[in-house]
């Protein structure tokens, strides 16, 4: 999602090439992408990957591509009217303008980027009921994403940033029509961040609907490199002062603990931070990401890293004196 803010064409194809060279076969992106969203950039992202999987066509068959339809936003006045539903009209013409950026014929893992209700995600706590909302109904949207399964343009579904009464609401509604399954769910989940444990977890196990874990290292915050205050060059929290989900006092002090952890046992950080994501029984799959390409083979080497029972423990031990500081 850095890809065509932070990062050029020639960037993402490089980290392309270094990410299927080490055996990654999951590109998640969305149609909204790059991050922080604008009229100027929006869809950069796709058309990137898709101008590398033009270059790369015989590849296409090793990869699981996934991408996101964006929900209700009036932050987004510049997608579809800026009226963006979950309804027909929306899906389809998200899923076509998102196969022509991408430059494929099916989207392996097709999203919801969030659901087409008032609830809490996007580190909203509590949640406000809204007894008048219009909603478009969970059977309308699962109805159309089955046609399109049956047309062979997605192969599965799944869901993003969505709450325990959204998944089981899904599920329900497919097993009594007879509509697809969601295969999984996107959320955030890190150090700094377990919340999905909480309910979501059980879920996942019981109902086989696996987490593709986003923003593994908390915005890089992870990495220890904003503590003490620091602004690296080039940084996502340096560059962009809206992203505030994983900062405050809480976290600084709960990231100084797990920074001195990984120190203590000569780890990094971050591939402690990711290890321990790549770990947990219902992750299917970490999302990493990486600006330049050094934190991209930092971020891959992670995948080797078997965290000992001690370190796991002392993690715990943090989490329960620092309990979800960024939910």
């Amino acid at each position: 999602m850095t890809w065509g803010e932070q990062n050029t064409e020639t960037q993402a194809h490089e980290q392309l090439d270094a990410a299927l060279d080490a055996g990654i076969n999951l590109i998640d992106t969305a149609e909204m992408y790059p991050v922080p969203p604008q009229a100027t950039t929006c869809g950069l992202t796709e058309r990137y990957i898709g101008s590398w999987l033009q270059q790369h066509r015989g590849q296409r068959t090793r990869l699981i591509l996934a991408t996101k339809v964006a929900g209700p936003a009036d932050w987004l006045s510049y997608i579809r009217d800026g009226r963006p539903r979950l309804n027909r009209q929306h899906i389809e013409a998200a899923l076509d303008s998102s196969l022509q950026r991408l430059q494929t014929d099916y989207i392996d893992l097709y999203q919801l980027h969030w659901p087409d209700r008032s609830t809490n995600f996007f580190g909203q706590l509590g949640y406000r009921h809204r007894q008048e909302e219009e909603t478009v109904p969970i059977a309308e949207t699962l109805e159309v994403l089955g046609e399109l399964v049956k047309a062979g343009k997605i192969r599965h579904i799944g869901l993003s940033n969505e709450t325990h009464w959204g998944v089981m609401s899904f599920l329900e509604t497919a097993t009594r029509f007879e509509l697809p399954r969601v295969v999984s769910i996107q959320n955030p989940y890190n150090l700094l961040n377990r919340s999905f444990e909480i309910g979501l977890a059980e879920i996942a196990h019981r109902e086989a609907v696996g987490l593709l874990a986003y923003s593994p290292l908390a915005f890089g915050v992870l990495s220890g490199k904003y503590l003490g205050n620091r602004q690296p060059v080039d940084a996502r929290l340096s560059l962009f002062d809206r992203f505030t989900r994983y900062t405050g006092k809480i976290a600084a002090q709960a990231t100084a603990d797990y920074v001195a952890l990984a120190q203590q046992y000569d780890l990094d950080p971050a591939r402690m931070a990711l290890a321990y994501v790549t770990s947990r029984p219902f992750v299917t799959s970490n999302i990493i990401g990486a600006t330049t390409m050094t934190q991209l083979h930092s971020n891959l080497a992670s995948s080797d890293l078997s965290l000992p029972d001690e370190v796991i423990h002392a993690i715990e031990a943090i989490h329960l004196a620092h309990p979800n500081p960024c939910p």
